[in-house]
């Protein structure tokens, strides 16, 4: 959708999208109100009901924003590990530093992300194609594109699982790219 916007409508969009991320990292899921992200984006309500249904679908758009700011991130500084495995944890390791930075604002996005809302279906495919961009641009030596695809996808889904146990307080955030990574080795080396 925001590639559809004009110069005006992408920057009122980015200003509500600022907003809810600052409100969000200030208090966590609940402190994201629809008024509250208004006035602190300067905008009409109805402005942000123009571009998001729902709270869900808002924060969920803030995920997708965050994680390609992540990704543009890894992309600028070359992987420095050897083999596939330990290049998908560097990847893990670089983007945990991240959401760790945040935790409230993790753990917001991550429930937005989750939510059976209809509108957030395109956020939820979105994040799941830079997700496996992401862990993709890693595998570089995986000769098998649909061997290195399926890892891509297995990994993603360890690594939204191990999140989602940290937001749902099964466990620290600490386990989290500890898991990525052993899967990582199981998958990409069979150890």
């Amino acid at each position: 959708m925001s590639d559809t916007l004009t110069q005006n409508q992408a920057a009122r969009r980015g200003r509500v999208i600022r907003a809810a991320m600052e409100l969000a990292a200030e208090g966590g899921y609940d402190a994201v109100q629809m008024r509250d992200v208004a006035a602190r984006a300067e905008v009409a309500l109805g402005t942000i009901y123009r571009y998001f249904t729902s709270k869900d679908h808002l924060l969920a758009a803030c995920q997708v924003e965050w994680a390609g700011e992540i990704e543009r991130r890894l992309a600028t500084r070359p992987l420095r590990a050897d083999t596939p495995a330990e290049r998908v944890t560097e990847v893990v390791a670089r983007a945990y530093r991240s959401l760790e930075k945040a935790p409230k604002l993790t753990a917001a996005l991550l429930t937005a992300i989750s939510s059976p809302d209809p509108a957030v279906a395109d956020c939820q495919r979105e994040m799941s194609r830079i997700m496996g961009s992401v862990l993709r641009s890693a595998m570089d030596g995986v000769d098998d594109d649909d061997t290195a695809a399926g890892a891509a996808r297995v990994l993603s889904h360890v690594w939204f699982t191990a999140l989602m146990g940290w937001v749902n307080g099964w466990h620290t955030m600490g386990p989290v790219p500890d898991e990525v990574e052993r899967a990582a080795h199981l998958l990409l080396d069979g150890r």
